[in-house]
Protein backbone atom coordinates (compact mmCIF):
# COMPACT_ATOMS: atom_id res chain seq x y z
CA UNK A 1 0.00 0.00 0.00
CA UNK A 2 1.50 3.32 -1.12
CA UNK A 3 0.74 6.87 -0.05
CA UNK A 4 1.52 9.22 -2.94
CA UNK A 5 0.44 12.75 -3.76
CA UNK A 6 -2.59 13.03 -6.03
CA UNK A 7 -0.79 14.85 -8.84
CA UNK A 8 1.81 12.08 -9.07
CA UNK A 9 -0.80 9.51 -10.12
CA UNK A 10 -1.61 8.41 -13.66
CA UNK A 11 -5.28 9.03 -12.89
CA UNK A 12 -4.58 12.70 -12.22
CA UNK A 13 -3.08 13.13 -15.68
CA UNK A 14 -5.91 11.26 -17.38
CA UNK A 15 -8.58 13.22 -15.52
CA UNK A 16 -6.84 16.47 -16.46
CA UNK A 17 -6.99 15.46 -20.12
CA UNK A 18 -10.61 14.39 -19.69
CA UNK A 19 -11.66 17.92 -18.67
CA UNK A 20 -11.34 18.87 -22.36
CA UNK A 21 -14.34 16.64 -23.11
CA UNK A 22 -17.29 18.64 -21.82
CA UNK A 23 -20.32 16.62 -20.73
CA UNK A 24 -23.43 18.82 -20.91
CA UNK A 25 -25.73 17.29 -18.33
CA UNK A 26 -28.23 20.08 -18.99
CA UNK A 27 -29.08 18.28 -22.22
CA UNK A 28 -28.50 14.72 -20.99
CA UNK A 29 -30.60 15.04 -17.82
CA UNK A 30 -33.83 13.17 -18.57
CA UNK A 31 -36.06 10.58 -16.93
CA UNK A 32 -33.83 7.69 -18.02
CA UNK A 33 -30.73 9.29 -16.48
CA UNK A 34 -32.56 10.13 -13.25
CA UNK A 35 -33.65 6.52 -12.96
CA UNK A 36 -30.24 5.06 -13.79
CA UNK A 37 -27.74 7.28 -11.97
CA UNK A 38 -28.40 6.21 -8.41
CA UNK A 39 -26.93 3.88 -5.77
CA UNK A 40 -28.67 2.24 -2.77
CA UNK A 41 -27.35 3.39 0.60
CA UNK A 42 -27.79 1.96 4.08
CA UNK A 43 -31.15 2.14 5.88
CA UNK A 44 -33.15 2.54 2.68
CA UNK A 45 -31.53 5.77 1.47
CA UNK A 46 -30.51 6.35 -2.14
CA UNK A 47 -27.71 8.50 -3.58
CA UNK A 48 -28.37 10.12 -6.98
CA UNK A 49 -25.74 11.82 -9.15
CA UNK A 50 -27.95 12.30 -12.22
CA UNK A 51 -27.53 16.09 -12.14
CA UNK A 52 -23.73 15.94 -12.14
CA UNK A 53 -21.32 16.60 -15.02
CA UNK A 54 -20.28 12.96 -14.97
CA UNK A 55 -20.47 10.57 -17.92
CA UNK A 56 -19.41 6.94 -18.32
CA UNK A 57 -15.83 7.92 -19.21
CA UNK A 58 -15.62 10.07 -16.07
CA UNK A 59 -16.84 7.15 -13.95
CA UNK A 60 -14.25 4.88 -15.51
CA UNK A 61 -11.45 7.33 -14.74
CA UNK A 62 -12.71 7.87 -11.18
CA UNK A 63 -12.72 4.09 -10.67
CA UNK A 64 -9.13 4.02 -11.90
CA UNK A 65 -8.27 6.80 -9.44
CA UNK A 66 -9.83 4.85 -6.57
CA UNK A 67 -7.90 1.73 -7.55
CA UNK A 68 -4.59 3.55 -8.04
CA UNK A 69 -4.83 5.38 -4.71
CA UNK A 70 -5.90 2.10 -3.05
CA UNK A 71 -8.81 3.79 -1.27
CA UNK A 72 -10.50 0.61 -0.08
CA UNK A 73 -7.21 -0.90 1.08
CA UNK A 74 -6.51 2.25 3.09
CA UNK A 75 -9.98 2.11 4.60
CA UNK A 76 -9.38 -1.52 5.58
CA UNK A 77 -6.03 -0.52 7.11
CA UNK A 78 -7.79 2.16 9.14
CA UNK A 79 -10.38 -0.38 10.33
CA UNK A 80 -7.65 -2.83 11.37
CA UNK A 81 -6.08 -0.24 13.64
CA UNK A 82 -3.07 0.93 11.63
CA UNK A 83 -1.80 4.41 12.50
CA UNK A 84 -3.59 6.67 10.00
CA UNK A 85 -3.39 9.93 11.96
CA UNK A 86 0.24 10.64 11.06
CA UNK A 87 0.30 14.11 12.61
CA UNK A 88 -0.42 12.76 16.09
CA UNK A 89 0.81 9.19 15.52
CA UNK A 90 -2.58 7.74 16.42
CA UNK A 91 -5.00 5.13 15.22
CA UNK A 92 -8.39 6.28 13.88
CA UNK A 93 -11.14 4.18 15.43
CA UNK A 94 -14.50 5.93 15.23
CA UNK A 95 -15.76 3.10 13.00
CA UNK A 96 -15.00 0.67 15.82
CA UNK A 97 -17.62 2.43 17.95
CA UNK A 98 -20.30 0.88 15.71
CA UNK A 99 -18.69 -2.44 14.84
CA UNK A 100 -15.53 -1.83 12.87
CA UNK A 101 -15.97 -4.47 10.15
CA UNK A 102 -12.37 -5.58 10.60
CA UNK A 103 -10.08 -7.59 12.82
CA UNK A 104 -10.10 -6.89 16.58
CA UNK A 105 -7.88 -3.93 17.46
CA UNK A 106 -5.54 -4.90 20.29
CA UNK A 107 -3.17 -2.57 22.15
CA UNK A 108 -1.06 -3.71 25.10
CA UNK A 109 -3.21 -6.87 25.26
CA UNK A 110 -6.33 -4.70 25.54
CA UNK A 111 -9.19 -5.20 23.07
CA UNK A 112 -10.15 -1.60 22.26
CA UNK A 113 -13.43 -2.67 20.68
CA UNK A 114 -14.36 -4.44 23.90
CA UNK A 115 -13.61 -1.24 25.81
CA UNK A 116 -15.87 0.75 23.47
CA UNK A 117 -18.67 -1.80 23.81
CA UNK A 118 -18.33 -1.72 27.59
CA UNK A 119 -18.69 2.05 27.68
CA UNK A 120 -21.72 1.83 25.39
CA UNK A 121 -23.35 -0.67 27.75
CA UNK A 122 -22.55 1.50 30.76
CA UNK A 123 -23.99 4.69 29.28
CA UNK A 124 -27.13 2.85 28.13
CA UNK A 125 -27.58 1.39 31.62
CA UNK A 126 -27.10 4.83 33.18
CA UNK A 127 -29.71 6.38 30.87
CA UNK A 128 -32.18 3.65 31.76
CA UNK A 129 -31.52 4.27 35.46
CA UNK A 130 -32.29 7.97 35.02
CA UNK A 131 -35.52 7.11 33.21
CA UNK A 132 -36.55 4.66 35.93
CA UNK A 133 -35.95 7.26 38.65
CA UNK A 134 -32.96 5.50 40.23
CA UNK A 135 -30.98 8.69 39.72
CA UNK A 136 -32.65 11.95 40.68
CA UNK A 137 -31.58 15.51 41.39
CA UNK A 138 -30.27 16.51 44.81
CA UNK A 139 -33.77 17.56 45.98
CA UNK A 140 -35.26 14.21 45.02
CA UNK A 141 -37.04 15.38 41.89
CA UNK A 142 -36.68 13.39 38.62
CA UNK A 143 -34.61 14.81 35.80
CA UNK A 144 -36.61 16.37 32.99
CA UNK A 145 -33.81 18.16 31.11
CA UNK A 146 -30.32 17.13 30.01
CA UNK A 147 -27.85 19.88 29.09
CA UNK A 148 -24.63 19.14 27.22
CA UNK A 149 -21.63 21.40 27.87
CA UNK A 150 -19.05 21.11 25.09
CA UNK A 151 -17.70 22.85 22.03
CA UNK A 152 -16.68 21.84 18.49
CA UNK A 153 -17.16 18.12 18.01
CA UNK A 154 -18.54 17.86 21.53
CA UNK A 155 -21.44 20.09 20.50
CA UNK A 156 -22.02 20.29 16.74
CA UNK A 157 -22.61 16.60 16.02
CA UNK A 158 -24.64 15.77 19.15
CA UNK A 159 -26.74 18.92 18.78
CA UNK A 160 -27.42 18.21 15.09
CA UNK A 161 -28.40 14.60 15.84
CA UNK A 162 -30.67 15.53 18.74
CA UNK A 163 -32.53 18.08 16.64
CA UNK A 164 -32.74 15.56 13.81
CA UNK A 165 -34.61 13.07 15.99
CA UNK A 166 -36.59 15.33 18.31
CA UNK A 167 -39.76 15.38 16.19
CA UNK A 168 -39.45 11.69 15.32
CA UNK A 169 -39.16 10.79 19.01
CA UNK A 170 -42.18 12.91 19.91
CA UNK A 171 -44.26 11.23 17.21
CA UNK A 172 -43.12 7.75 18.25
CA UNK A 173 -43.54 8.32 21.99
CA UNK A 174 -39.79 7.96 22.52
CA UNK A 175 -38.95 11.32 24.01
CA UNK A 176 -37.73 10.97 27.60
CA UNK A 177 -35.92 14.22 28.41
CA UNK A 178 -35.58 17.58 26.72
CA UNK A 179 -32.00 18.31 25.66
CA UNK A 180 -30.28 21.68 25.54
CA UNK A 181 -26.71 22.65 24.70
CA UNK A 182 -24.13 25.15 26.00
CA UNK A 183 -21.08 25.67 23.79
CA UNK A 184 -19.94 29.28 23.43
CA UNK A 185 -17.74 30.76 26.15
CA UNK A 186 -19.88 33.89 25.76
CA UNK A 187 -21.69 33.95 29.15
CA UNK A 188 -24.94 34.89 27.43
CA UNK A 189 -25.09 31.36 26.00
CA UNK A 190 -24.96 29.53 29.34
CA UNK A 191 -27.09 32.16 31.06
CA UNK A 192 -29.91 31.87 28.53
CA UNK A 193 -29.93 28.06 28.66
CA UNK A 194 -29.95 27.94 32.46
CA UNK A 195 -32.73 30.52 32.61
CA UNK A 196 -34.87 28.28 30.39
CA UNK A 197 -34.84 25.22 32.66
CA UNK A 198 -35.51 24.07 36.22
CA UNK A 199 -32.07 23.56 37.73
CA UNK A 200 -33.17 21.02 40.33
CA UNK A 201 -34.47 18.80 37.50
CA UNK A 202 -31.52 19.31 35.16
CA UNK A 203 -28.67 16.90 34.46
CA UNK A 204 -25.54 18.35 32.87
CA UNK A 205 -23.11 16.44 30.64
CA UNK A 206 -19.61 17.90 30.66
CA UNK A 207 -17.76 16.79 27.50
CA UNK A 208 -14.02 17.33 27.16
CA UNK A 209 -11.72 14.52 26.06
CA UNK A 210 -8.62 16.29 27.35
CA UNK A 211 -10.33 17.72 30.42
CA UNK A 212 -8.63 21.04 29.64
CA UNK A 213 -10.86 22.66 26.99
CA UNK A 214 -10.94 26.31 28.03
CA UNK A 215 -14.45 27.20 26.89
CA UNK A 216 -15.98 24.01 28.31
CA UNK A 217 -14.33 24.34 31.72
CA UNK A 218 -15.37 27.99 31.93
CA UNK A 219 -18.96 26.99 31.23
CA UNK A 220 -18.76 24.18 33.79
CA UNK A 221 -17.74 26.67 36.48
CA UNK A 222 -20.57 28.97 35.38
CA UNK A 223 -23.06 26.11 35.77
CA UNK A 224 -21.60 24.89 39.07
CA UNK A 225 -21.90 28.39 40.48
CA UNK A 226 -25.57 28.52 39.50
CA UNK A 227 -26.23 25.10 41.03
CA UNK A 228 -24.51 25.96 44.30
CA UNK A 229 -26.26 29.34 44.50
CA UNK A 230 -29.57 27.48 44.08
CA UNK A 231 -28.65 25.28 47.05
CA UNK A 232 -28.10 22.15 44.95
CA UNK A 233 -25.37 19.49 45.17
CA UNK A 234 -23.58 19.95 41.85
CA UNK A 235 -22.07 16.45 41.99
CA UNK A 236 -25.56 14.97 41.69
CA UNK A 237 -26.42 17.05 38.66
CA UNK A 238 -23.40 16.46 36.44
CA UNK A 239 -21.76 13.60 34.54
CA UNK A 240 -18.53 13.71 32.52
CA UNK A 241 -17.50 12.35 29.14
CA UNK A 242 -13.71 12.42 28.95
CA UNK A 243 -10.60 10.28 28.54
CA UNK A 244 -9.31 8.02 31.28
CA UNK A 245 -6.16 10.13 31.55
CA UNK A 246 -7.83 13.54 31.87
CA UNK A 247 -8.16 15.53 35.13
CA UNK A 248 -11.90 14.86 35.00
CA UNK A 249 -11.55 11.06 35.09
CA UNK A 250 -12.62 9.09 38.19
CA UNK A 251 -13.70 12.32 39.84
CA UNK A 252 -16.24 12.39 42.68
CA UNK A 253 -17.46 15.79 41.49
CA UNK A 254 -19.53 13.88 38.89
CA UNK A 255 -22.44 11.50 39.28
CA UNK A 256 -20.73 9.20 36.78
CA UNK A 257 -18.09 9.37 34.03
CA UNK A 258 -17.94 7.76 30.59
CA UNK A 259 -14.74 7.36 28.64
CA UNK A 260 -13.42 7.81 25.14
CA UNK A 261 -9.81 7.82 23.94
CA UNK A 262 -7.48 9.69 21.62
CA UNK A 263 -8.36 7.38 18.73
CA UNK A 264 -11.78 9.05 18.38
CA UNK A 265 -11.47 12.59 17.03
CA UNK A 266 -13.92 15.21 18.27
CA UNK A 267 -15.73 15.68 14.96
CA UNK A 268 -15.98 11.90 14.61
CA UNK A 269 -17.17 11.31 18.18
CA UNK A 270 -20.97 11.39 17.83
CA UNK A 271 -20.98 7.56 17.79
CA UNK A 272 -19.27 7.51 21.20
CA UNK A 273 -20.49 8.64 24.62
CA UNK A 274 -20.10 12.20 23.32
CA UNK A 275 -23.30 11.72 21.33
CA UNK A 276 -24.51 8.58 23.05
CA UNK A 277 -25.11 10.05 26.49
CA UNK A 278 -27.32 12.92 25.39
CA UNK A 279 -29.20 10.87 22.76
CA UNK A 280 -29.77 7.95 25.14
CA UNK A 281 -30.96 10.22 27.92
CA UNK A 282 -33.21 12.19 25.59
CA UNK A 283 -34.72 9.33 23.59
CA UNK A 284 -33.72 6.06 25.25
CA UNK A 285 -30.67 3.82 24.73
CA UNK A 286 -32.44 1.64 22.15
CA UNK A 287 -32.76 4.68 19.87
CA UNK A 288 -29.02 5.33 20.09
CA UNK A 289 -28.33 1.68 19.27
CA UNK A 290 -30.58 1.97 16.20
CA UNK A 291 -28.56 5.01 15.13
CA UNK A 292 -25.33 3.00 15.50
CA UNK A 293 -26.81 0.14 13.47
CA UNK A 294 -27.54 2.47 10.56
CA UNK A 295 -23.99 3.82 10.69
CA UNK A 296 -22.54 0.29 10.84
CA UNK A 297 -24.51 -0.72 7.76
CA UNK A 298 -23.16 2.32 5.89
CA UNK A 299 -19.61 1.50 7.00
CA UNK A 300 -19.97 -2.01 5.58
CA UNK A 301 -21.24 -0.73 2.22
CA UNK A 302 -18.28 1.64 2.05
CA UNK A 303 -15.97 -1.38 1.72
CA UNK A 304 -17.31 -2.12 -1.78
CA UNK A 305 -14.49 -1.46 -4.32
CA UNK A 306 -16.87 -0.86 -7.25
CA UNK A 307 -17.69 2.85 -7.18
CA UNK A 308 -21.03 2.11 -8.84
CA UNK A 309 -22.03 0.18 -5.71
CA UNK A 310 -20.42 2.42 -3.07
CA UNK A 311 -22.28 5.71 -2.54
CA UNK A 312 -19.76 7.24 -0.12
CA UNK A 313 -16.85 6.45 -2.42
CA UNK A 314 -18.56 7.76 -5.55
CA UNK A 315 -19.73 10.90 -3.74
CA UNK A 316 -16.13 11.48 -2.62
CA UNK A 317 -14.67 10.96 -6.08
CA UNK A 318 -17.21 13.22 -7.79
CA UNK A 319 -16.31 15.83 -5.18
CA UNK A 320 -12.63 15.47 -6.14
CA UNK A 321 -13.58 15.75 -9.84
CA UNK A 322 -15.40 19.01 -9.12
CA UNK A 323 -12.77 20.44 -6.75
CA UNK A 324 -9.60 19.64 -8.67
CA UNK A 325 -10.65 19.49 -12.32
CA UNK A 326 -13.71 21.70 -12.57
CA UNK A 327 -12.11 24.10 -10.06
CA UNK A 328 -15.17 24.64 -7.84
CA UNK A 329 -13.99 25.94 -4.44
CA UNK A 330 -17.24 25.55 -2.46
CA UNK A 331 -20.09 23.11 -1.92
CA UNK A 332 -23.49 23.66 -0.30
CA UNK A 333 -25.38 21.14 1.85
CA UNK A 334 -29.13 21.70 1.45
CA UNK A 335 -31.37 19.38 3.48
CA UNK A 336 -35.08 19.75 2.72
CA UNK A 337 -35.91 18.71 6.28
CA UNK A 338 -36.17 21.09 9.21
CA UNK A 339 -34.98 18.25 11.43
CA UNK A 340 -31.57 18.55 9.71
CA UNK A 341 -31.33 22.30 10.34
CA UNK A 342 -27.98 21.96 12.16
CA UNK A 343 -26.63 19.10 10.04
CA UNK A 344 -24.82 21.45 7.60
CA UNK A 345 -23.02 23.07 10.55
CA UNK A 346 -21.77 19.66 11.69
CA UNK A 347 -20.67 18.74 8.16
CA UNK A 348 -18.89 22.08 7.93
CA UNK A 349 -16.64 21.07 10.81
CA UNK A 350 -16.36 17.46 9.68
CA UNK A 351 -15.20 18.41 6.18
CA UNK A 352 -13.28 21.64 6.67
CA UNK A 353 -11.45 20.60 9.84
CA UNK A 354 -10.56 17.24 8.32
CA UNK A 355 -9.51 18.21 4.80
CA UNK A 356 -8.54 21.85 5.15
CA UNK A 357 -4.86 20.93 4.79
CA UNK A 358 -2.06 22.31 2.60
CA UNK A 359 0.58 19.64 3.32
CA UNK A 360 0.53 15.89 2.76
CA UNK A 361 0.68 13.13 5.36
CA UNK A 362 4.43 13.70 5.70
CA UNK A 363 4.23 17.48 6.07
CA UNK A 364 5.28 18.27 2.49
CA UNK A 365 3.46 21.22 0.80
CA UNK A 366 0.95 20.30 -1.89
CA UNK A 367 0.53 21.91 -5.29
CA UNK A 368 -3.17 21.11 -5.72
CA UNK A 369 -6.39 22.08 -3.96
CA UNK A 370 -7.81 20.02 -1.10
CA UNK A 371 -11.03 20.45 0.90
CA UNK A 372 -13.75 22.85 -0.30
CA UNK A 373 -15.56 25.51 1.69
CA UNK A 374 -18.77 23.93 3.03
CA UNK A 375 -21.91 25.83 3.98
CA UNK A 376 -25.63 25.21 3.97
CA UNK A 377 -29.12 25.79 5.25
CA UNK A 378 -32.34 23.82 5.36
CA UNK A 379 -34.84 24.21 2.52
CA UNK A 380 -36.98 26.09 1.84
CA UNK A 381 -35.33 28.72 4.08
CA UNK A 382 -32.20 28.77 1.95
CA UNK A 383 -34.23 29.54 -1.15
CA UNK A 384 -35.09 32.91 0.38
CA UNK A 385 -31.52 33.55 1.48
CA UNK A 386 -28.55 32.65 -0.75
CA UNK A 387 -30.06 30.72 -3.67
CA UNK A 388 -29.92 33.88 -5.78
CA UNK A 389 -26.14 33.56 -5.92
CA UNK A 390 -26.35 29.80 -6.46
CA UNK A 391 -28.62 30.28 -9.48
CA UNK A 392 -27.20 33.42 -11.12
CA UNK A 393 -23.91 34.21 -9.43
CA UNK A 394 -20.60 34.24 -11.28
CA UNK A 395 -19.33 31.10 -9.49
CA UNK A 396 -20.73 27.61 -9.88
CA UNK A 397 -21.21 25.93 -6.50
CA UNK A 398 -21.99 22.18 -6.42
CA UNK A 399 -25.04 21.36 -4.32
CA UNK A 400 -25.81 18.45 -2.02
CA UNK A 401 -29.57 18.01 -1.55
CA UNK A 402 -31.16 15.73 1.07
CA UNK A 403 -34.90 15.01 1.12
CA UNK A 404 -37.64 12.68 2.38
CA UNK A 405 -41.07 11.82 1.08
CA UNK A 406 -42.65 11.75 4.56
CA UNK A 407 -42.43 14.13 7.51
CA UNK A 408 -41.46 12.88 10.95
CA UNK A 409 -44.60 13.85 12.83
CA UNK A 410 -47.15 13.24 10.08
CA UNK A 411 -48.99 16.37 11.21
CA UNK A 412 -49.94 18.39 8.12
CA UNK A 413 -52.58 20.55 6.48
CA UNK A 414 -53.94 20.85 2.94
CA UNK A 415 -53.62 24.27 1.31
CA UNK A 416 -54.26 24.95 -2.39
CA UNK A 417 -54.72 21.27 -3.12
CA UNK A 418 -51.59 19.85 -1.46
CA UNK A 419 -50.14 19.31 2.00
CA UNK A 420 -47.02 21.11 3.21
CA UNK A 421 -44.81 18.02 2.94
CA UNK A 422 -45.75 17.73 -0.73
CA UNK A 423 -44.96 21.42 -1.22
CA UNK A 424 -41.55 20.85 0.40
CA UNK A 425 -40.79 17.92 -1.92
CA UNK A 426 -42.03 19.88 -4.95
CA UNK A 427 -39.66 22.72 -4.09
CA UNK A 428 -36.76 20.28 -3.85
CA UNK A 429 -37.50 18.65 -7.21
CA UNK A 430 -37.98 22.06 -8.83
CA UNK A 431 -34.67 23.38 -7.51
CA UNK A 432 -32.68 20.42 -8.84
CA UNK A 433 -34.19 20.87 -12.30
CA UNK A 434 -33.83 24.65 -12.24
CA UNK A 435 -30.17 24.51 -11.22
CA UNK A 436 -29.42 21.90 -13.86
CA UNK A 437 -31.39 23.07 -16.86
CA UNK A 438 -31.68 26.82 -16.34
CA UNK A 439 -33.89 29.05 -18.49
CA UNK A 440 -33.32 31.10 -21.63
CA UNK A 441 -34.68 34.64 -21.66
CA UNK A 442 -34.08 37.69 -23.83
CA UNK A 443 -33.97 39.68 -20.60
CA UNK A 444 -30.54 38.68 -19.24
CA UNK A 445 -31.64 39.59 -15.73
CA UNK A 446 -34.11 36.68 -15.97
CA UNK A 447 -31.81 34.26 -17.76
CA UNK A 448 -30.51 31.18 -15.91
CA UNK A 449 -27.49 29.51 -17.48
CA UNK A 450 -28.13 26.25 -15.66
CA UNK A 451 -25.33 23.71 -15.54
CA UNK A 452 -25.25 23.97 -11.74
CA UNK A 453 -24.48 20.41 -10.57
CA UNK A 454 -26.20 18.72 -7.64
CA UNK A 455 -26.46 15.37 -5.92
CA UNK A 456 -29.47 14.07 -4.01
CA UNK A 457 -29.74 11.73 -1.05
CA UNK A 458 -33.35 10.71 -0.55
CA UNK A 459 -35.44 8.34 1.53
CA UNK A 460 -38.87 7.76 2.97
CA UNK A 461 -38.57 9.21 6.50
CA UNK A 462 -35.79 10.41 8.79
CA UNK A 463 -35.40 7.80 11.54
CA UNK A 464 -32.51 6.89 13.88
CA UNK A 465 -31.15 4.26 11.46
CA UNK A 466 -31.46 6.63 8.52
CA UNK A 467 -29.65 9.32 10.50
CA UNK A 468 -26.82 6.89 11.33
CA UNK A 469 -26.54 6.00 7.65
CA UNK A 470 -26.43 9.66 6.67
CA UNK A 471 -23.75 10.57 9.22
CA UNK A 472 -21.52 7.62 8.30
CA UNK A 473 -21.92 8.39 4.59
CA UNK A 474 -20.41 11.84 5.04
CA UNK A 475 -17.71 10.67 7.45
CA UNK A 476 -16.61 8.06 4.92
CA UNK A 477 -16.85 10.51 2.03
CA UNK A 478 -14.45 12.87 3.83
CA UNK A 479 -12.12 9.98 4.65
CA UNK A 480 -11.94 8.81 1.03
CA UNK A 481 -11.23 12.34 -0.21
CA UNK A 482 -8.41 12.67 2.29
CA UNK A 483 -6.90 9.43 0.99
CA UNK A 484 -7.12 10.73 -2.60
CA UNK A 485 -5.37 13.98 -1.66
CA UNK A 486 -2.81 12.11 0.50
CA UNK A 487 -3.50 14.30 3.51
CA UNK A 488 -4.12 13.54 7.16
CA UNK A 489 -7.86 14.01 7.67
CA UNK A 490 -7.68 13.22 11.39
CA UNK A 491 -5.73 16.01 13.09
CA UNK A 492 -6.55 19.71 13.35
CA UNK A 493 -3.41 21.75 13.96
CA UNK A 494 -5.15 24.73 12.36
CA UNK A 495 -7.18 25.35 15.52
CA UNK A 496 -4.17 25.41 17.85
CA UNK A 497 -2.46 28.75 17.13
CA UNK A 498 -5.47 30.80 18.17
CA UNK A 499 -5.64 28.88 21.45
CA UNK A 500 -1.99 29.58 22.19
CA UNK A 501 -2.35 33.30 21.53
CA UNK A 502 -5.52 33.47 23.62
CA UNK A 503 -3.64 32.07 26.60
CA UNK A 504 -0.92 34.70 26.11
CA UNK A 505 -3.49 37.48 26.08
CA UNK A 506 -5.19 36.17 29.24
CA UNK A 507 -1.79 35.84 30.94
CA UNK A 508 -1.04 39.48 30.15
CA UNK A 509 1.88 38.68 27.87
CA UNK A 510 0.70 38.94 24.24
CA UNK A 511 4.31 39.45 23.00
CA UNK A 512 3.08 41.08 19.80
CA UNK A 513 2.18 44.76 19.39
CA UNK A 514 -0.78 44.13 17.10
CA UNK A 515 -2.17 41.44 19.38
CA UNK A 516 -1.72 43.74 22.35
CA UNK A 517 -3.51 46.59 20.53
CA UNK A 518 -6.46 44.38 19.58
CA UNK A 519 -6.66 43.14 23.18
CA UNK A 520 -6.82 46.68 24.50
CA UNK A 521 -9.87 47.38 22.33
CA UNK A 522 -11.76 45.05 24.68
CA UNK A 523 -10.13 46.30 27.85
CA UNK A 524 -7.91 43.26 28.34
Amino acid sequence: MQFIDFDKTDAYRLLTEHTLNKFDFRVKLDAERVGRCRIPMAAGLTYSWAAKAVDDKTLKLLQALSDEQELIAKYRALLSGEVMNTGENRRVLHHLLRGGHGQPVIENKRDIGEFYRGELDRLCEFASSVHSGKYKGSTGKPFTTVIQIGIGGSDLGPRALYLALENWAAAEGKKKLTAKFISNVDPDDASAVIASCELEQSLFILVSKSGTTQETLANELFVRDKLITAGLDASKHMIAVTSETSPLAHNTNYLDSFYIDDYVGGRYSSSSAVGGCVLSLAFGPEVFREFLAGAAEADALALQPDINKNAALLDALIGVWERNFQKYPCTAVLPYSQALSRFPAHLQQLDMESNGKRVNRNGVPLSYSTGPVVFGESGTNGQHSFYQLLHQGTDIIPLQFIGFSESQRGDDVTVDGSVSQTKLAANLAAQIAAFAKGQDNADLNKEFHGGRPSSLIFGKRLTPQVLGSLLAHYENKVMFQGFVWNINSFDQEGVQLGKVLTKKVLAGSPADSALEAYSKIFGI
